[in-house]
């Protein structure tokens, strides 16, 4: 899933990502917390379970045709003039090898690959990922300890809000929880602009709660959503 696939699917424009930039900008005057927003396609490759799904199906198929076997045999001397002893293995090994591959070329199809993948291995991924982002973005270590990743994962439908050191010895991380699981909710209506802007300004309400905005306030981090792609790790 590239970047341009994503907008589009989360319905994205150029003039929407925009509007998220201004809206964090805007947030961020009347406090010294951090707001950064990432979406990445999805949090892993998951090849493994795509191939474990694959070969699963096919070793199902292979158990279906296993009581056939007379059948499948009568079939080929009724259309070869004569059949070698490795007709039928070999019939039985393409048959598989065939499955296989065409089960791991749909379990790459985003809806079916949420159903191969076990929730509890989604759960863990975004989570990993979303806490390495947190450190490769720089959220950790804003000046006050005040930076909060709110981070998207399309693929898995999942949103987590990370908050530092300083914010979480404050702020209850069951609150971000809420906040994440209605942005999760808006994204899946295909309304991510509206989520996005709604969960900033509750994030915002936070954060100016408890870390209002002196008269120097420096803008340490980046506003626009950040689009994450092209990751390696599992």
């Amino acid at each position: 899933m590239t970047k341009k696939y994503l907008l589009k699917k989360m319905n994205l424009t150029t003039e929407a990502l925009e509007h998220i930039r201004k809206k964090v900008q805007e947030t961020e005057a009347a406090t010294t917390g951090e707001i950064v927003i990432a979406a990445t396609p999805q949090s892993s490759k998951y090849s493994f379970w795509e191939l474990f799904a694959a070969v699963l199906l096919s070793a199902a198929v292979f158990a279906v045709f296993l009581p056939f076997t007379d059948r499948i045999t009568d079939w080929m001397y009724n259309h070869y003039w004569q059949i070698s002893f490795w007709y039928l293995p070999a019939f039985y090994g393409i048959m598989c090898f065939a499955i296989i591959a065409l089960g791991f070329y749909f379990a790459n199809i985003p809806a079916i690959d949420r159903l191969v993948i076990p929730r509890a291995v989604q759960h863990g991924v975004v989570t990993n990922r979303a806490f390495r982002f947190f450190t490769e973005s720089g959220a950790y270590c804003t000046m006050e300890h005040s930076g909060i990743l709110i981070f998207i994962s399309y693929l898995e439908k999942q949103v987590r809000i990370i908050a530092d050191k300083g914010i979480s010895e404050k702020i209850n991380q069951e609150l971000w929880n809420i906040i994440a699981d209605g942005l999760a909710e808006g994204i899946g209506k295909r309304d991510a602009e509206a989520a996005v802007c709604d969960a900033i300004e509750k994030c915002g309400e936070l954060l100016k709660e408890h870390f209002p905005a002196h008269k120097e306030n420096p803008d340490e981090l980046s506003d626009g959503m950040i689009i994450l792609e092209g990751e390696k790790w599992t």
